[in-house]
């Protein structure tokens, strides 16, 4: 079973879920959590889990052979991310940390002048805690290409997973709807939607959901500190009810979370309070998936 922990804002407490929800899957399950956030990673903090190199990640991008360039400029007219600055009569000039891969230059050229070369954009991890492997991706600083680092993610994750044979893998996305948010939730079985009750979560929790439709994936709503807001809580529900959303929980707002966070500790580890309730929304989810 895989499942993507989602939900469009950030801020909303997904990664607090998605580590908590594998924590209580471990406990009768072999499971494998993927930290898709490959900006600004975090899930190794929260399992104060050791991450160990396992592989680089590398984008392809062009490599001039100036004796066959013929100075025609199709290349920069090609180039959507205006990476390669043309002036006539002069050699193209490549800006690499514009390029994001796409091969249309070399395609184009018709003098064979482009060749494939490639630059490191990220790395992958692994570690293990609390009965969970984790597989996390870091995007090297200044580059653009999340969303092929997160792809590369889930594909060395479902390598790993061919050895270990989890049963459950929970992918902890990043915030929006972009890139490194579709490529993290298409091939899931299940999205775990989390929000807050604040105007903008419901926003962004429409948007994400909207994705969710489109891939044709099951979904259901977990509400971290609902008790927060409760008049806007309500909203919430009722949006989830004239949509045929399930709710598959209501997380309290407290500062337990917090101090689990600093601890680098799981909250449903040291809070033993709250097994029971991340233990209903993983029994719902499952249902529900079902």
């Amino acid at each position: 079973m895989r499942i993507a922990v989602t939900g469009g804002k950030g801020g909303t407490g997904k990664s607090m879920v998605a580590v908590s929800l594998v924590v209580e899957f471990a406990r009768n399950n072999f499971t494998m959590l993927v930290d898709a956030d490959v900006e600004c990673p975090n899930d190794h903090l929260m399992l104060s889990a050791k991450r160990k190199k396992y592989i680089t990640v590398y984008q392809p991008i062009p490599k001039w052979d100036l004796d066959k360039c013929a100075k025609c400029g199709r290349c920069a007219q090609i180039c959507k991310q205006n990476a390669i600055v043309f002036v006539k009569d002069k050699y193209p000039v490549f800006v690499k940390d514009l390029c994001i891969g796409c091969k249309a230059c070399i395609v184009v050229c018709p003098y064979g002048a482009i060749a494939e070369t490639t630059k490191e954009i990220g790395i992958i991890y692994t570690g293990k805690n609390y009965n969970v492997n984790l597989v996390t991706g870091e995007l090297k600083l200044g580059e653009l290409a999340s969303g092929e680092v997160v792809a590369e993610v889930r594909k060395k994750a479902e390598e790993i997973n061919e050895k270990i044979k989890a049963e459950v893998m929970l992918i902890d996305s990043a915030a929006g709807i972009g890139c490194p948010v579709i490529a993290s939730l298409v091939g899931t079985d299940y999205i775990v939607a989390v929000t807050e009750p604040t105007p903008s979560a419901l926003h962004d929790l429409k948007r994400v959901l909207y994705l969710a439709n489109h891939f044709g994936i099951k979904h259901g709503i977990v509400i971290n500190k609902f008790d927060l807001e409760r008049n806007f809580c309500l909203k919430i529900e009722e949006y989830a009810k004239k949509a045929k959303i399930p709710i598959l929980g209501r997380i309290p707002y407290r500062k337990d979370f917090v101090d689990a966070m600093i601890k680098m500790k799981p909250a449903v580890v040291i809070y033993p309070q709250y097994k029971k309730l991340f233990k209903e929304i993983a029994n719902k989810m499952s249902k529900e998936q079902a």
